[in-house]
């Protein structure tokens, strides 16, 4: 307590929080949304091509999704093809009621922000289908805002959507005051060239402890209900 009777502020200021996986229940809606774009885009299912590319798609989870699919293809207009299904077909499920938060991420990110810190949730995928994504949970005035790769200049593993909450809020004096939480290395390694003061991994998502520990993460959780307790736990 200072002498004027006040908490100080936390250290840190800005969660930055991945979606699908991380704050957002996933439920197999990627590979659901992939294998229609691999349709249009004129890939066969259960082949072995098809098979091959679903690997990848969840190998690189997390990252820009036209970003994906440009290395997928290497041709871009099949991949804006393939983009726009994958958008489409993931924004029609979510419309269709398959879109729920993770159990307590709802009560996590209202806990951090009484706490006196902003929360931003990023992601891979275009800004309709990220703001279809919040409309349906109904989460506008539940967080700070909500980035992806367009709003940013690049997306995940690049730091740039870390570094464009930090900038867009105005929430944090320096990056070592955010948090990074996500399920995937490439939320991870976004975290960690951001230059982020703390970057955790969780469990609910695409990779498991290892991946995550092996791209940097400083600790790795349950789920993102468990963020607010770490940073109290390491007087952050």
């Amino acid at each position: 307590m200072r002498a004027d009777g006040n908490a100080p502020p936390p250290a840190v200021r800005l969660v930055v929080c991945d979606m699908a996986g991380t704050a957002v229940a996933d439920e197999g809606l990627v590979e659901h949304a992939f294998d229609a774009a691999a349709r249009e885009a004129g890939v066969a299912p259960g082949g072995a091509e098809h098979t091959r590319m679903r690997r990848y798609v969840q190998a690189t989870m997390g990252a820009s999704k036209i970003a994906v699919f440009r290395d997928l293809f290497g041709d871009e207009e099949r991949a804006r093809t393939a983009n726009a299904a994958f958008e489409r077909a993931y924004a029609e499920a979510v419309g269709q009621g398959h879109c729920a938060p993770v159990p307590g991420a709802e009560e996590a990110m209202d806990r951090l922000r009484s706490q006196g810190r902003a929360v931003v949730l990023t992601t891979g995928f275009a800004p309709a289908t990220r703001d279809a994504v919040v409309d349906a949970l109904g989460w506008r005035g539940r967080v700070d805002g909500a980035l992806s790769p367009a709003d940013a200049g690049r997306g995940r593993p690049y730091p740039d959507l870390v570094l464009a909450a930090l900038l867009r809020t105005g929430a944090a004096d320096a990056v070592r005051e955010v948090a990074v939480v996500g399920d995937t290395r490439s939320d991870v390694t976004a975290g960690r060239r951001a230059g982020a003061g703390l970057v955790a991994g969780v469990l609910t998502g695409a990779h498991g402890e290892d991946d995550l520990r092996g791209a940097g993460a400083d600790a790795v959780l349950g789920s993102v209900a468990e963020l607010p307790d770490l940073l109290r736990d390491r007087g952050l």
